[in-house]
């Protein structure tokens, strides 16, 4: 049953019969959620960054690039070019999530090709 609550000159409010019922509901019990082990040390796995191969950029340049970026010496950033260009793919660096992001960024910013994955463990 609806009814109108106040003095008709003023402004008209309208509720339900038992509406405080409604407004109040009993309280839910609570859930309490374990944390799965397995995916907890699944977030601390490290991330990896892959550079791919690419018809565009020159050995030289991913080279040059390597170690302006991570500091690589010259043997070390020639040897991960090498391995972009025959294997497909080098991995360059791996950590957490965030500093893989930022290194994934850095590199497109310089024109190489990259992704970063979480590989899987054998368990």
């Amino acid at each position: 049953m609806i009814r109108s609550v106040g003095n008709p000159d003023r402004s008209r409010r309208t509720t339900l019969k038992g509406a405080r019922r409604w407004l109040m509901p009993a309280a839910a019990p609570a859930e309490v959620v374990e944390s799965d082990v397995e995916t907890t040390t699944m977030n601390d796995r490290p991330w990896i960054v892959l550079v791919w191969n690419d018809p565009i950029n020159l050995m030289s340049y991913v080279t040059l690039v390597l170690k302006k970026l991570f500091n690589f010496s010259t043997a070390k950033a020639e040897k991960l070019m090498l391995d972009v260009h025959h294997k497909g793919r080098a991995v360059v660096s791996s950590g957490p999530r965030e500093q893989a992001e930022f290194d994934v960024f850095r590199l497109h910013e310089h024109g190489l090709w990259a992704t970063m994955e979480q590989p899987e463990t054998d368990s």
